[in-house]
């Protein structure tokens, strides 16, 4: 009678233990879920990716150098400007995208302000690169640094000098840097939802390895012409240092993070044979002192190319 009485009193009580164990399982339900699921391969977001990397970033210089100079006056963007312009744009929209389609639910401040330095970064990139490249038409030499080039080493008054290697240090270092940092930074997060308990799955689809090639290439020319490897490499050995402690909680990766791996796997093999066949290179040598030897394309272009003698 008693207990009836209490039952009566408080008519929730009785129910709150089932409601509570139902809300408890499907929290523990969705928690498996996102930890065991896997993403198919996205081979939309990956061909679009590859596609506009070649278009809008390798092709932006040279669409420059082959539009007639009378439709884009050197006082005036270029067409590779209007190219970066579009890149600034459709990269980070694809960035998004890929993120949202991870199976694993990434920290979103980390992602909203990695795509707002991004987008700056490849803006301040955008005014010194275009001014860089408009130099070519006046003589300008990449492979030469700015102050021993020929049309700016005499240059009067000298602070004019300063005002160039400003502009150099906006295209090369800092706009590099707020650009690729959080560029990485976003496909590592990535990657650390790529991971699935089934090993079945671990293997990449026909149309995956037919992306691993240019998508290879295209890092290659984004780590030698963006004067990244450091970052680069940081990157993949971390990529490389996750999977093996994935490994041991037998997590295996899906066919996104393969093709990430073998992407930046072939990278650092043609950086090699670059630098190997680049290595006694003396003018070269005099550019890029330092330890860590990576000549640009575009040094390399302007000094074998475009400069034969």
């Amino acid at each position: 009678m008693e207990a009836a009485a209490r039952r009566r009193q408080h008519p929730g009580a009785a129910g709150v233990q089932p409601g509570t164990s139902f809300l408890q399982a499907r929290h523990s339900s969705i928690k498996a879920e996102e930890a065991a699921g896997t993403a198919p391969f996205h081979l939309d977001l990956w061909f679009y990716f590859t596609l506009q990397n070649w278009v809008l970033d390798f092709g932006r210089p040279i669409a420059m150098l082959v539009f007639p100079l009378e439709w884009f006056p050197l006082n005036k963007p270029s067409v590779g400007d209007y190219f970066h312009m579009a890149y600034n744009i459709i990269t980070p929209f694809l960035l998004l995208k890929l993120i949202e389609r991870s199976p694993r639910t990434l920290p979103r401040s980390i992602i909203y302000i990695s795509i707002i330095t991004f987008i700056m970064g490849a803006s301040i990139h955008l005014v010194g690169d275009s001014v860089n490249h408009r130099l070519l038409f006046s003589g300008y030499q990449h492979h030469l640094s700015v102050r021993e080039n020929p049309i700016i080493k005499n240059l009067k008054p000298e602070t004019l000098i300063d005002s160039f290697e400003l502009l150099y240090y906006y295209d090369e270092y800092l706009g590099h840097c707020m650009w690729y940092i959080p560029f990485f930074l976003i496909l590592f997060m990535y990657f650390s939802g790529c991971f699935t308990p089934t090993k079945a799955e671990s293997a990449m689809p026909g149309a995956a390895l037919l992306l691993v090639v240019p998508s290879g290439l295209y890092y290659w020319y984004l780590v030698t012409e963006g004067q990244i490897f450091i970052l680069f490499i940081f990157t993949f050995f971390a990529m490389l240092a996750l999977v093996l402690h994935q490994k041991r909680k037998r997590l295996f990766l899906d066919s996104n993070g393969l093709f990430l791996v073998y992407s930046f796997a072939l990278t650092l093999l043609l950086v090699a044979l670059w630098v190997a066949w680049l290595w006694n290179d003396p003018v070269l040598r005099k550019k890029y002192p330092g330890v860590i030897y990576v000549p640009e394309p575009w040094a390399f272009y302007t000094l074998h190319v475009s400069s034969p003698h």
